[in-house]
């Protein structure tokens, strides 16, 4: 190993509404050594994902905020290059929650080891990982689709939402996926292979979406919230499930929206359709895991189950325009970067 130096990226300031490049700050300090039980990871992948912008914030969440000045948190591929660990060889990839830097230390225990001839490492930050997961478990456990039932998904191009799409159809339901553009309407109807797919942008997207559920929505996977909501709601059935597992149209909000407050009328709904809105946060279900991961091996195998990613090159200089692409939606796929 010749390298001497580990370059991070750390909180450098909260932002004030949409994350800046200036929010971020690169340092240099030296690689650390490994104690005994320990490795020394080199970084290989970064998975950018929307719950960190909740990190960068000071407000209450399910998860401690990131410091100001510590390194921005995130899963990451990475190569065991020392290791004083008995359980690791030099060489080996494993999953990590290294965080947005080049070199991390590791005792073991929040690894797993990955098989790069079983298939690509990207995906375990993917649809093999926590965003596939979240898919799986928010979909099963709280949706329930039903066959013949009418699934909508927000985001349906991106790491979770393609998933549940078609995980949706496996189960036999009908798949109305939500995206912006064409191009990925086109992918999620011609290679996901949904049902359906509306584009949000379009002026007229509340009518496009009832004309593709005529018999309205039984689960509603929200991953968006805004006027993508303002278009589901009116659709919904009775008891229509809605797991929530992301807002990114609000994450970078600084007060309150304009307008007449609609919680009544939300109220209203879940009181006389018997609506199940129940957000959660993919943990919860943990001990799901081993039935994720035989299910979802098996679904990519037979074919079942197709995925994008959309791998930035560049290094940790590329993370913060990146990482401010994927919350203004300039992803395809899921978002990775190549860090060395």
């Amino acid at each position: 190993m010749s390298d001497t130096l580990n370059h991070s990226l750390v909180l450098a300031s909260r932002p004030d509404g949409s994350p800046t490049p200036a929010n971020f700050r690169m340092e240099e300090t030296p690689i650390p050594l490994p104690r005994e039980g320990e490795v020394l990871l080199r970084v290989r992948y970064l998975s950018l994902d929307p719950y960190m912008r909740g990190r960068m914030s000071a407000a209450r969440s399910y998860a401690a905020p990131v410091e100001v000045g510590a390194v921005m948190e995130g899963g990451t591929v990475a190569e065991v290059v020392v290791s004083r660990n008995p359980d690791y060889r030099e060489g080996d990839m494993v999953l990590s929650h290294s965080g947005w830097q080049e070199y991390a230390l590791s005792d073991g225990a929040d690894l797993r080891k990955l098989d790069p001839d079983e298939a690509p490492v990207t995906t375990s930050l993917g649809v093999l990982g926590m965003p596939g997961f979240t898919a799986y478990s928010g979909l099963l456990t709280i949706g329930q689709p039903k066959p013949g039932e009418t699934v909508v998904v927000a985001a349906a191009s991106g790491a979770v939402g393609s998933v549940v799409g078609q995980i949706a159809r496996i189960k036999g339901a009908r798949a109305v996926g939500i995206a912006g553009g064409a191009d990925k309407c086109a992918f999620v109807r011609e290679e996901l292979g949904f049902d359906a797919a509306i584009d949000h942008r379009a002026p007229d997207f509340a009518e496009r979406l009832a004309e593709a559920c005529p018999n309205g929505v039984d689960v509603y996977f929200e991953n968006v919230g805004g006027k993508v909501w303002d278009g589901v709601f009116p659709l919904l059935n009775t008891f229509a499930r809605i797991p929530v597992c992301g807002l990114i149209a609000q994450y970078n909000a600084v007060g309150v929206p304009e307008g007449p407050d609609r919680l009544p009328g939300l109220m209203r709904q879940v009181l006389s359709k018997s609506l199940l809105i129940r957000g959660f946060i993919q943990r919860e279900f943990v001990d799901q895991r081993p039935a994720f991961y035989l299910d979802m091996a098996g679904w990519i195998r037979e074919g079942r189950i197709r995925y994008r990613e959309d791998i930035v090159e560049g290094g940790l200089a590329a993370v913060p325009e990146a990482f401010i692409g994927l919350l203004e939606g300039r992803n395809f796929g899921k978002l990775v970067v190549k860090i060395s």
